[in-house]
């Protein structure tokens, strides 16, 4: 068995927070972020939670695929900022659509989270342990905001996506076995990290952290080496997708298209260059909604679908990176 998308959903936030707007907090301009990152706008979720937009986002899946959330058997959830420890936001999510049959954990591998998530709900799929999925990515990053720092504040947005994983016998013609490329690198993890509000005093990544930090506060807000991530992502993301195409003897011009994490314009199109790719093969959308981590690729594949981009036997590759350092690839067939 393997499974197959047959439902994508999204949510996002109305609130809409531009550059402008970001000009009279801290010293930028529209110019500025644009050039640098790609981003015009970003949504902040308000009165939302995570579990709200999450429930949300696999609400519209459930119906884009036509399926009941009783027939679902289990939830996973990619997310770095939970509104909640315990229970976690999967559990939330039964909970609201009265999936009651369901699985559910959440998974934090912040922005290649979805990636690691689609990639171990197939696993349950070829298993036989579970035959409808939903996969979700949904964050509200802007509570882990110190939207007094430049560097960071610019970036990030707040949404949720969501795809339905459905089981299907793999001699069904058409029915291309997905594979994956996945890793991780703690040792350069102090390139982006968030510590938790949480914490007890000794940890390496504490004292790390703190002395990045004025104040206990300001410690508590994500914190990103810019320049340490972009160099890793423009060398990583090339690399991981060529091994998912190397595995399944791929060749660049037999994808339809490169869904990448979208974290940043110069990252994305830089992507493109190292592997000799069409730069319209890699849609992007960072500009109207930033960098909304776990929730960037299922936001993205939802609105390719419901603009009739995606054909059923187009050859996709999906490709996540972020904090961990973590990153990975998977190619499968729509």
């Amino acid at each position: 068995m393997i499974g197959k998308i047959c439902g994508t959903g999204a949510y996002i936030p109305e609130k809409r927070v531009t550059n402008f707007d970001l000009a009279e907090i801290v010293e930028t301009n529209d110019d500025w972020i644009r050039e640098r990152t790609g981003v015009a706008r970003r949504h902040i979720a308000v009165e939302e939670t995570t579990s709200q937009m999450a429930a949300e986002a696999a609400r519209r899946a459930l119906k884009d695929a036509g399926i009941h959330a009783e027939e679902v058997d289990m939830i996973l959830v990619a997310t770095l900022s939970p509104d909640l420890i315990c229970p976690s936001i999967a559990c939330e999510v039964q909970r609201i659509l009265g999936a009651g049959k369901a699985v559910c954990y959440d998974m934090n591998a912040a922005c290649t989270g979805f990636v690691f998530a689609f990639q171990a709900a197939q696993a349950y799929i070829q298993a036989g342990m579970y035959h409808k999925i939903l996969v979700i990515g949904a964050e509200s990053i802007s509570n882990l905001i110190d939207w007094n720092d430049r560097s960071t504040c610019i970036l990030f947005g707040d949404g949720a996506g969501a795809i339905v994983l459905c089981a299907q016998k793999e001699e069904t013609e058409g029915n291309f076995i997905p594979v994956f490329a996945a890793h991780s690198d703690g040792e350069r993890g102090t390139a982006l990290l968030c510590r938790s509000r949480y914490h007890k005093e000794g940890s390496d990544l504490y004292e790390i952290s703190k002395k990045k930090a004025t104040t206990i506060s300001e410690d508590s807000y994500i914190r990103m080496d810019g320049q340490a991530v972009f160099k890793f992502a423009v060398r990583c993301v090339p690399e991981v997708i060529r091994e998912v195409l190397e595995k399944t003897k791929t060749s660049i011009s037999d994808v339809k298209y490169f869904v990448l994490h979208q974290a940043n314009r110069r990252i994305v199109e830089a992507a493109a260059k190292r592997l000799g790719a069409d730069i319209e093969k890699f849609p992007m959308n960072l500009e109207e909604y930033g960098n909304t981590s776990s929730a960037s690729i299922p936001i993205l594949l939802d609105e390719m679908n419901r603009k009739k981009m995606l054909t059923r036997g187009d050859t996709i590759v999906l490709a996540g990176f972020g904090a961990g350092l973590s990153w990975g690839a998977v190619i499968f067939e729509w």
